[in-house]
């Protein structure tokens, strides 16, 4: 396959133009040479690149740490245990941010059995207490 240009790149990796820009500004693919017209011309790889970013996306990753992953890639030095080892360390990431949420969900579900839901919203017991300073909550 001959090189892309970024429109054709962007429908087949299914994201938009600005996001392609965007990923070259944070270095996470290569800006591509350009024809003597100004178009820029992308190797077919970029839509696998491009791939690989959007799942390492989905599965919680930060750019910086997408970043990283790809840099491991070619680092010829890195083994299997390092990407392991940044993928136990997001699963750590994730299980903590789930402990939070739950502990969000907790304090929610206590604040909407306090409310009966009859009432003024002056004497509304989530609202009172989203008002509460954490000094009040003690």
């Amino acid at each position: 396959m001959e090189s892309l240009m970024i429109g054709q790149v962007a429908h087949l990796a299914e994201v938009g133009v600005e996001t392609i820009r965007f990923y070259e500004r944070r270095g996470l693919i290569d800006e591509p040479p350009r024809r003597a017209s100004g178009y820029r011309q992308y190797p077919p790889e970029a839509v696998t690149r491009i791939g690989f970013i959007r799942r390492a996306k989905d599965l919680g990753f930060s750019l910086q740490e997408i970043k990283e992953l790809l840099e491991l890639r070619v680092d010829a030095d890195a083994t299997c245990a390092d990407v392991q080892g940044r993928a136990n360390a997001k699963i750590r990431d994730i299980q903590h941010k789930i402990e939070i949420l739950e502990g969000m969900r907790a304090a929610l579900d206590d604040l909407v059995t306090s409310c009966s839901g009859d009432g003024p919203l002056s004497e509304c017991p989530i609202l009172d207490a989203m008002d509460m300073g954490p000094e009040d909550n003690g």
